[in-house]
């Protein structure tokens, strides 16, 4: 089985919306684009270096896959874009698009079930890069195995967020973490069953 990693910059307060750059998604108003830029350091570019070193095909949303698709073709000359080139790149789209970037496959009908049959085929890790709408679907329908969160310090107050309301309530535990000279906290997380909860206990009084 394959395994699904959704790898997402995020503010502190939650945005996932145009961390790249300031026309990546101006959907809803959104005028703060390319918030990541002032963070990046060569410690998280390492990071980044070792993450498309390992085998991995793509999973993205429609949004997602046109902003790649118009820029990475045409930046195929660098590690991370003959990586992306090589890597099978699964679309979830409710239309029928011309998908014309090279090893593009539309994924049709239910987006979670073709999702599942894909995750129970052969075939290496599937990485899911932004797409926060797509990406809903597959938080609720359990079916994302891994989060690589890379949160920055940051409060963007608006935009798209990695978490939105009515997701199921579900325990994180946390299976690795680093942090990069500017306080990006760059953390591994599992899903983890559904949430807990308990009561916080008074101290007993001994009577001293």
């Amino acid at each position: 089985m394959r395994k699904i990693v959704a790898i997402t910059y995020v503010s502190l307060d939650g945005v996932m919306q145009g961390p790249g750059g300031p026309d990546e998604d101006r959907s809803g108003g959104f005028a703060l684009g390319g918030w990541t830029v002032p963070f990046w350091d060569e410690m998280m570019g390492g990071l980044l270096a070792g993450l498309i070193e390992e085998p991995f095909d793509l999973l993205l949303g429609r949004r997602t896959y046109d902003l790649w698709a118009g820029y990475w073709p045409q930046n195929a000359d660098n590690r991370i874009g003959r990586k992306f080139e090589a890597a099978t790149k699964y679309v979830m789209t409710r239309g029928a698009p011309d998908l014309g970037w090279v090893r593009s496959q539309r994924i049709a009908g239910d987006a979670a079930q073709g999702v599942a049959d894909l995750k129970a085929g052969a075939g290496p890790d599937l990485h899911v890069w932004g797409s926060g709408d797509a990406l809903q679907s597959l938080i609720a329908t359990g079916l994302v195995d891994e989060y690589r969160t890379w949160i920055f310090p940051v409060l963007l107050g608006d935009g798209k967020r990695l978490f939105r309301p009515g997701l199921p309530a579900t325990s994180l535990a946390l299976t690795g973490s680093q942090v990069s000279t500017t306080g990006v906290l760059i953390n591994t997380y599992r899903p983890d069953g559904p949430a807990r909860t308990g009561a916080v206990t008074p101290a007993a009084d001994d009577g001293s």
